[in-house]
């Protein structure tokens, strides 16, 4: 089976190298780039199965890389950061990053996280071609397109993961660890509640603008895309 082959676009040289031979011994293919423009042009390049990206980097910031990376590539992306501030992290997730490590990390961590991205976006693949409808709501998950009566709603990568799963369970209660477990793919560690937050921004681009109920919350369980009132 062919390896997975990471890039890592990060501008400490010695962790660079230190995660690049990491990654070998664990049988990945690895490339790397230390500053955010020849990351870049290497991404385009090498065409790598995951990215890790530092937050801070010279040239091109790893916040505009995830946004130009972000536009035209499901590839997996995990931010790693020195910062450890939430509005960091929630900027880098916003940008379309799946996930983050902050400085100092173990290698098992990341290596963790890299499994979980790599096994979730390959789950999301499963169901390209998918075309799903809640009431006058349709999703063409091979578009990544989602319509309200023919007007398209423009959602950020994670808020159309979620919503991709609620109506694909639709009139299914999730709880708040399986949203989790199928759309971060990890279990979240923070005061924020990032399923509540992500619920919150998919109710004010649709149930919101259209004044039709699509999410419902059940107290205390978690939620569920009901189809018929």
């Amino acid at each position: 089976m062919k390896a997975d082959k990471v890039l890592i676009i990060e501008d400490e040289i010695k962790l660079a190298r230190f995660i690049e031979l990491e990654l070998k011994h664990e049988g990945y293919e690895v490339c790397v780039s230390n500053d955010g423009r020849d990351g870049l042009d290497m991404f385009y390049n090498e065409k790598p199965d995951i990215l890790l990206l530092d937050l801070m980097l010279p040239e091109i910031s790893g916040i505009e890389v995830c946004r130009r990376v972000r536009k035209n590539s499901k590839v997996p992306i995990i931010m790693i950061t020195a910062k450890g501030e939430i509005m960091d992290k929630v900027l880098g997730l916003d940008s379309g990053a799946d996930d983050y490590v902050t400085k100092p990390f173990a290698i098992e961590e990341l290596l963790a996280r890299m499994r979980v991205a790599l096994k979730r976006v390959r789950s999301f693949t499963e169901d390209t071609g998918v075309v799903l409808k809640l009431k006058n709501l349709v999703i063409d998950s091979a578009k990544r397109i989602v319509k309200v009566d023919d007007e398209e709603v423009e959602l950020t990568k994670r808020e159309f993961e979620l919503l991709f799963y609620l109506v694909k369970n639709k009139n299914i209660v999730i709880t708040r660890d399986q949203i989790l477990n199928n759309v971060w793919g990890y279990d979240y560690i923070g005061e924020t509640n990032v399923v509540d937050v992500y619920i919150r921004y998919l109710r004010t681009k649709l149930d919101d603008k259209y004044n039709v109920k699509y999410i419902h919350t059940i107290r205390g369980v978690g939620y569920f895309a009901k189809d018929e009132e």
